[in-house]
């Protein structure tokens, strides 16, 4: 997380600050939990990441080693965590992600969503923690209603390939809500859509659709698209995303909400790769590839809630954002490759 993020996060906050609260985030050298751990310690909050490297990288977490706030405890979280040290606030992000990864780590991915929900959120039962669960827009499955609200109970296949991590997220919400009831544990639901950011990865099957494309345009390889490339993502930027987050956990109101996060602004597929293209100056032709099983046609959230109960929306543009994306590519690539990005 550069500077630039970093003061358009703590603008976004608007006074809001976790300084001297000490914050647990499981899943923390991921690509979005990395980024609240980054954040967090440069907030002054006393940080501890739990991650068990299955898909999250060590490397995303190397310039926090050494901050006296920041402890790391390579953990599976779908085992018991012992902890004695105070918590103010549990934040269960870990989980694989890539669609990629469902085929091969089913049930590592359940797993995570429903015992790890359950080790996380016992650990904030056990403090008198606040919990946020990051769920998905993957609960809506292929909707019907687009810009879809929280309220729309969804359409998918639950028995698909898709399924581990569509029916894993829903259990983890309802685990967190029965907890809400039961104990009255303080619960906030994000419901996150497409994200995209610096650190992402674009490695094999971990590689997400805007850093896979960017891979391969600057190495002039084909630019793989699953289907025709008119299906929609509504993507949001990584800064925009820790606000939303971040006012999440601070808000009194949000207590047991579900609120969806992410950009309202839909796009075909096809599109983004064009950009992309067009960004890095890149000779690739676009490969199209079979469309993926049970692959959601359309992905746009309704915001009114989050506007309502956060005050909050994105502001960074969807350009901008690949701009500052492909800034970071360059400083991690490789020196032969030339920088001729056209912004």
């Amino acid at each position: 997380m550069n500077n630039q993020d970093l003061r358009a996060v703590k603008k976004g906050l608007k006074g809001l600050s976790l300084q001297d609260k000490t914050c647990l985030v499981t899943g923390g050298c991921g690509f979005i939990g990395s980024w609240l751990c980054h954040f967090l310690v440069s907030d002054g909050a006393d940080v501890i990441c739990v991650d068990n490297l299955s898909s999250g990288l060590e490397e995303n977490i190397s310039s926090l080693r050494d901050r006296e706030n920041f402890t790391y405890i390579h953990h599976d979280i779908t085992t018991p965590l012992p902890l004695d040290l105070p918590l103010d606030y549990v934040i269960h992000t870990a989980s694989r992600a890539s669609p990629m990864e469902f085929s091969r780590y089913p049930v590592e991915i359940l797993s995570s969503n429903t015992l790890g929900t359950l080790v996380a959120i016992e650990l904030a039962r056990k403090h008198r923690a606040g919990f946020l669960f990051t769920s998905t827009s993957e609960v809506y499955g292929n909707p019907v209603v687009v810009p879809t609200p929280e309220t729309y109970i969804g359409q998918f296949n639950h028995l698909g390939p898709r399924g581990c991590y569509d029916e894993g997220k829903r259990a983890g919400e309802t685990i967190a809500l029965a907890y809400s009831m039961q104990f009255d544990v303080d619960v906030r639901i994000a419901r996150i859509f497409n994200t995209f950011g610096p650190r992402m990865r674009s490695d094999g099957i971990y590689g997400r659709v805007i850093p896979r494309f960017i891979d391969q345009a600057i190495h002039n390889h084909p630019i793989t698209i699953c289907g025709d490339g008119t299906q929609t993502r509504s993507f949001c930027y990584i800064s925009d995303l820790i606000i939303g987050l971040l006012r999440m956990i601070q808000i009194p109101e949000c207590s047991g909400k579900i609120v969806n996060l992410g950009n309202p602004e839909e796009r075909q597929i096809i599109q983004v790769a064009s950009l992309i293209k067009s960004v890095t100056g890149s000779q690739s032709a676009f490969t199209f590839w079979p469309e993926r099983p049970d692959d959601p046609l359309r992905r746009c959230p309704d915001i009114t809630r989050a506007r309502s109960l956060l005050g909050w929306e994105p502001v960074m543009k969807f350009e901008d954002g690949i701009k500052r994306m492909m800034d970071d590519v360059y400083k991690n690539i490789h020196s032969s490759i030339p920088q001729k990005f056209n912004y």
